[in-house]
């Protein structure tokens, strides 16, 4: 990647190719960072205060804060990357070993998968995690192989994928034989913390993208590592934001909300955008826009839309995907008076009545942090642990007060892991609420998420709930690297398509591994058989898992209403 300065192309009048970039989470920066590499003119808008993470977020105390814990995932080659380009240097721990608690206690852990024999996907994990599970049987765990058939059925064609998608998973799981104990003891809350709504809230072929890039690709793919100081945003974001604004004269402007996209009377091209500043509330408009990225959640292209009539007019698949739900987190710090010595840092709960069908997880940062204890303590004496838990599909949740949020965590949950939380004191502490945060794939989504590229040439979406068509990446689900590339993305439509001026290369983008043999040898197989089949209008309710499945969900939305969710609260 060249790292020199490069001159803006200029369009027909002139002036500068010039791109408005909304929103600055890994979407928004991999469309800033394409476009401006490219040499085109970028302003990058987001409401945060300070999107280029030179400033640290703080609690009142000045002790650092994070919205939610992000790992980083075996399979995340352009974050990788960028990483090196950068030259962040040694900013992550070893790959981690993590555990899911119950109310029973531990329940089961996933080793560090590549430390073990290498053996072929799934074979390679069943044989890693033998001894891993501490109460769910064999039997139970065996009955998970229904599922392996479906994610070879996944991408036969458009038609099967959107079948797929209309089913919801808890549906799917029932349909398939998948045991009780193992849905409602792992699939569950699993799916809570990953895609963070149950398994009958989400779509079936989201959730079957999911659990094949996440754990079953290859044997490592469940590998994970953690930031291991500061922040992702200090770490990543303010040295790439620092680059583009000294070589690329990339405007950031925070504290800042785009209150209206206006689009030219013919519909064809955005004329201009309409910005906000948060605290001042004053008004300003961009005149001289070229093309913008949407690069935000349904949240913030729902108040978008509502506020662009003509904008909305134009791209009605814009319209559609505002309409669509969205999951509220709740993320909290505790700073104890004494380290816990817990054997993981990371850790998931599983089946607590008191979360109150949220999902939730919870960090030893001063494990994974070790050595930047006095950092975690805002410059202060480090006292001991410092735990970051994170709570999605969390409304329950938010409506309770800071202190009910800290008391569940300090007098129950924590210490199922371990006896001594309840003799430690929490010192400090911080609970913030992030209301519709993350995208919901709800059964049918697919078709209404946004596409990469809209009726209007010079708008274009980026983030990991875009549907990115022919550029479609390995990485699947609610994650950082899908949302990265998919902000590159966006940058190289706009580029390839001409939409602006630039220097005329695209961004690359690396591939995730390829599939294992064994894998790509059994899609081929089931093409081979089930296409025949399918047009001579055949029924094979006991191969064709897809349309059983269907059937099934039609006949009873979501199956045994005893089967739903046995666990959990009551509907």
């Amino acid at each position: 990647m060249p790292d020199e300065t490069m001159p803006n192309e200029t369009m027909p009048g002139g002036r500068p190719s010039h791109v408005v970039v909304v929103g600055a989470g890994w979407a928004g920066w991999g469309a800033a960072k394409a476009l401006c590499e490219a040499g085109i003119r970028v302003s990058l808008i987001d409401g945060m205060p300070d999107p280029t993470g030179s400033q640290a977020i703080t609690t009142k105390s000045g002790k650092p804060f994070e919205a939610g814990t992000r790992g980083f995932w075996k399979d995340y080659p352009n974050i990788n990357a960028l990483t090196d380009e950068l030259g962040a240097g040694d900013i992550f721990t070893d790959f981690t070993t993590s555990a899911f608690w119950s109310p029973d206690g531990l329940e089961a852990t996933a080793p560090v998968f590549g430390d073990a024999p290498q053996w072929p996907s799934p074979l390679g994990q069943m044989v890693a995690t033998m001894t891993n599970f501490t109460r769910l049987p064999i039997q139970d765990r065996l009955s998970i192989a229904g599922l392996l058939y479906t994610m070879l059925d996944l991408y036969r064609s458009d038609k099967i994928f959107q079948q797929y998608d209309d089913l919801d998973a808890q549906s799917l799981f029932v349909t398939l034989g998948i045991s009780d104990r193992l849905i409602n003891e792992f699939l569950r809350p699993t799916l809570l913390v990953g895609l963070f709504k149950p398994p009958e809230e989400l779509s079936a072929a989201v959730t079957m993208e999911l659990l094949y890039y996440y754990a079953l690709a290859h044997q490592d793919s469940f590998d994970v590592r953690w930031i291991k100081s500061k922040s992702i945003a200090e770490h990543l974001f303010a040295p790439l934001s620092r680059r583009l604004i000294s070589r690329h004269h990339l405007q950031v402007l925070g504290g800042t909300l785009v209150r209206r996209v206006n689009v030219s009377p013919d519909s064809r091209r955005v004329c201009s955008v309409e910005l906000m500043n948060v605290a001042t509330k004053s008004v300003q408009v961009i005149d001289d826009v070229d093309a913008v990225v949407m690069a935000v959640g349904a949240k913030g292209l729902k108040s978008l839309m509502a506020q662009s009539p003509e904008l909305s007019n134009a791209v009605p698949e814009l319209v559609r995907a505002a309409s669509l739900g969205s999951i509220d987190v709740v993320s909290a710090r505790l700073w104890l008076d004494r380290y816990v010595p817990i054997a993981y840092p990371a850790n998931v709960f599983s089946r607590f009545e008191s979360l109150k069908g949220s999902g939730g997880t919870f960090f030893m940062l001063d494990q994974l942090h070790k050595d930047a204890q006095q950092a975690l303590w805002g410059d202060e004496q480090p006292q001991g642990s410092v735990v970051a838990s994170d709570f999605y599909n969390a409304s329950a949740i938010a409506a309770m007060s800071d202190q009910e949020i800290i008391d569940l965590l300090a007098r129950e949950l924590l210490p199922i892991a371990h006896p001594e939380f309840t003799n430690a004191r929490v010192v400090d502490s911080e609970v913030r609420r992030y209301p519709s945060s993350v995208s919901l794939f709800s059964p049918g989504s697919f078709r209404k998420r946004p596409p990469l590229e809209t009726s209007v040439r010079s708008i274009v979406c980026a983030g990991d709930w875009v549907r990115m068509g022919d550029k479609e990446h390995g990485a699947k689900g609610l994650c950082q690297e899908r949302a990265y590339v998919c902000g590159l993305e966006a940058g190289n439509s706009l580029i390839r398509r001409k939409i602006v001026n630039g220097a005329g290369h695209s961004h690359p983008v690396l591939p995730i591994r390829a599939d294992e043999p064994q894998v790509v040898l059994g899609r081929a197989l089931n093409k081979l058989v089930m296409d025949p089949i399918e047009a001579l209008g055949l029924k094979l309710p006991w191969f064709n898992i897809a349309a059983s499945a269907r059937q099934f969900s039609i006949t009873s939305p979501h199956g045994d209403p005893r089967r739903r969710n046995p666990a959990g609260p009551p509907d």
